[in-house]
């Protein structure tokens, strides 16, 4: 009996889709046997074998998947984050910047789940170059992250803490403030405020940042506790 590749697709993503991976793996095998040139397959597959800490062969299908198609954005993105699990952090950086160009290209839109994974990428590389103390690097990274994704109050907060670490301080109180506005219910944005308005000896401005995060979360023992720091310098 001749095999039906739609059916085996269809087959497949319905056991891909319900988290069977032994069983989509199987299929998916057996699509690639006679079309091996699918890249939605291939990276699909590659999904699979990272979920299942099978990193080397992740990396290899992903590798596939853009061989077949040089400008498959997701499998660009996920192949980087394949090579950082495996250490391999110079071309994790490589691939990804090159899925940044292709997704830039051309005046066209790009998709939104996209410019999320790209500025959550941006973001850990970000974080990287702070944990370095390489923040002139780690401010442009969450820079390229905010103008992919510019209402995102986690990475505002990054990008105002690596300003006040840098010495800027009014740049910093800025980003915080920005971060408040895009979600005033953000601890971390206030919490980040008030160290930098404690640090510049503002303390009346401090103590109404960590208030209003106590409100937010009366249990919080970190806001607690900068509070009793406070207390003594207003004293």
């Amino acid at each position: 009996m001749a095999v039906n590749l739609d059916e085996l697709y269809e087959q497949g993503m319905e056991t891909y889709n319900k988290g069977d991976y032994a069983a989509a793996e199987s299929l998916f095998h057996r699509i690639l046997a006679i079309n091996p040139r699918f890249a939605d397959i291939q990276n699909k597959l590659g999904i699979i074998y990272n979920q299942t800490n099978r990193m080397e062969l992740a990396a290899k299908a992903f590798e596939s998947a853009l061989e077949t198609n040089p400008g498959y954005t997701e499998a660009s993105l996920n192949l980087a984050i394949t090579y950082s699990d495996l250490g391999k952090y110079d071309k994790a950086r490589e691939v990804f910047e090159r899925a940044a160009r292709f997704s830039n290209a051309g005046a066209g839109e790009i998709d939104p789940f996209i410019k999320g994974k790209l500025a959550n990428e941006h973001l850990k590389i970000g974080a990287i170059y702070t944990d370095l103390r390489l923040l002139d690097e780690a401010i442009e990274e969450y820079e390229k992250a905010l103008r992919l994704s510019p209402n995102f109050a986690d990475i505002i907060t990054r990008l105002g803490i690596a300003y006040r670490e840098k010495g800027r301080y009014d740049e910093a109180i800025s980003q915080f403030n920005r971060a408040k506005e895009v979600n005033s219910r953000f601890i971390p944005a206030r919490v980040h405020l008030g160290l930098t308005y404690y640090s510049r000896g503002f303390y009346g401005l401090a103590e109404e940042e960590w208030q209003e995060a106590l409100k937010i979360d009366p249990n919080n023992a970190a806001v607690k506790t900068y509070l009793n720091f406070v207390k003594p310098q207003q004293s």
